[in-house]
This record gives C-alpha cells, sequence and structure tokens, in this order.
C-alpha cells in the first residue's frame, strides 16, 4: 500500500513506499475526529464500487473485495463504537457479531469503548432470522432500529432475543434516518459506521447526514444489473464532498472524503 493523496513528505517518505501497512498506521489514517469538532456525533460509510459503479456482484460484496480492502474493513470497525447496515445487508452478507480483536483491545480502552463495536440494523419490516448469533450471543448488545408502525409481531420476536434491544426511531413503519444517528449518539455510539447497502446509504445520504465516506475502488468491470453504492431519493442540493485522502494496492484505490 502507498498513500497516493495527500503526497507524502520530506517527513515521511516511506508512505509513498509499496508496503503492507500495519494495523497500527491504518487506524491513525483512519481515525475519527475529536468529539468536540464534529457536533456529536460521525457517521461513515465505507463502501466498495466496480470500475463499473456496481456496488456489489451477483448480491454480494465480497468478489468486488481484496486483502488490502479486507484490512481496511476490519481498521474501520475495530475504531467503531457502532456498525449500522440495512436488514437486506444482513440477510444477504450473512452478518454476524463484531469480533473482540485483540489489535485493537489498547486503543478501544483508551477511549471508553466498548470491546467490540455494536451492530445496529435498520429495518422496516423486521423480516430477520432473530436466532442467528447476531441477535442471541453478540459482543454488545444488538440494536434493531425500526419505526413505530412496524409490524407488531415481529417486534416482539427480536425484543424475545436475548442479545437485542429494539429502538424506535420515527413515527413510521420505517426508521427515519437523522433519528438513527442522534439516538445511537444517545446511546454514547458517536463513531458510527455504516456498511450500507446502498439504500441504506441513500437515506443518510438524502437526510443530510452523512459526514465521510471511505470508498474502496475495485479494479473489475462487473456489468450486470447491481445498484450504485447509493440508492435513493435525490437530495434536494448535491452535496459536496472533498478528498482527504487516497491510498492504492494492487490496482485498488482507497479514497476518503468529507464533508466539504
Amino acid at each position: 500500500m502507498r498513500r497516493l493523496y495527500p503526497a507524502p513528505g520530506a517527513a515521511a517518505p516511506d508512505l509513498a513506499e509499496d508496503r503492507q501497512w500495519g494495523l497500527d498506521e491504518l487506524a491513525d489514517a483512519y481515525a475519527y475526529p475529536a468529539p468536540e469538532a464534529d457536533g456529536g456525533w460521525w457517521l461513515r460509510a465505507n463502501m466498495v464500487s466496480s470500475l463499473d459503479g456496481a456496488a456489489h456482484h451477483e448480491g454480494r460484496s465480497q468478489p468486488l473485495s481484496s486483502d488490502a480492502d479486507m484490512r481496511v474493513f476490519g481498521v474501520l470497525r475495530g475504531l467503531a463504537d457502532v456498525v449500522v447496515v440495512g436488514a437486506e445487508t444482513v440477510r444477504q452478507e450473512g452478518y454476524r457479531p463484531a469480533r473482540v480483536r485483540e489489535a485493537f483491545a489498547a486503543r478501544r480502552a483508551e477511549t471508553g469503548q466498548t470491546p467490540a463495536p455494536a451492530i445496529a440494523v435498520v429495518t422496516a419490516s423486521l423480516d430477520l432470522d432473530f436466532s442467528l448469533p447476531l441477535f442471541q450471543e453478540p459482543a454488545a448488545t444488538t440494536l434493531v432500529l425500526t419505526g413505530a408502525r412496524a409490524p407488531a409481531d415481529r417486534v416482539r420476536a427480536a425484543e424475545a432475543a436475548p442479545g437485542t434491544e429494539v429502538v424506535i426511531a420515527g413515527e413510521r413503519a420505517g426508521a427515519d434516518p437523522a433519528a438513527v444517528v442522534r439516538l445511537l449518539a444517545e446511546r454514547g455510539l458517536t463513531r458510527q459506521l455504516t456498511e450500507g447497502g446502498p439504500r441504506l446509504l441513500g437515506q443518510f445520504v438524502a437526510a443530510g447526514v452523512l459526514d465521510e465516506l471511505c470508498l474502496t475502488l475495485a479494479p473489475v468491470l462487473t456489468s450486470g444489473t447491481a445498484p450504485r453504492i447509493v440508492d435513493g431519493p435525490s437530495p434536494a442540493v448535491p452535496e459536496r464532498f472533498a478528498l482527504r485522502s487516497l491510498l492504492e494496492e494492487d490496482g485498488f484505490l482507497f479514497s476518503r472524503y468529507g464533508r466539504d
């Protein structure tokens, strides 16, 4: 891996070398901003895209990934208080509880974080298998965020899972995206990471609550009918983001964009 932007200066020439970065180096590169600078929380998205704009191949993101992408994926999780994900992604990707990783134990302890991030599932229908480990035995309680008009029987099924808490985030059947980030922050989960999918990310973009996008561009062409990484209603005015950093390994580009 090497850093393309900002250009490495004379004080850090090794960042321009093509070598495998350690987890601490990646963690420093992707560190969240200081809490006092972000207004209470920071919502970061991590997504991967093919060269032709596909968010997945045949329903899964794994064919677009690489070893370096998985290292970045693990680091972003290692830094987060909570991972926010849509129900469809939970079903398609076979989500499991986040693991406690020794490599991040000291860093998380210093910042007062739990040993592993919580998983927060955003869903309107609650059409999920609550017998899975994600809902039965997570390292940190799994949060299911939905609306006040969600199916009552599915809410009861979620509440019966011992490792799960249901959070009502809005008056509709589905969760309100702005309420999601606010309610998570009220629980002390201010370092927020969403891994999509595209429809959930589209809701966050339309609501204007996304602070940062970490986008892996995979050097592959997929064709097909997969959606873009953001799939949903357009905001009234497109919001501009600024490039913060750009890394490269084996033709994969790892970009980081923040609110301009």
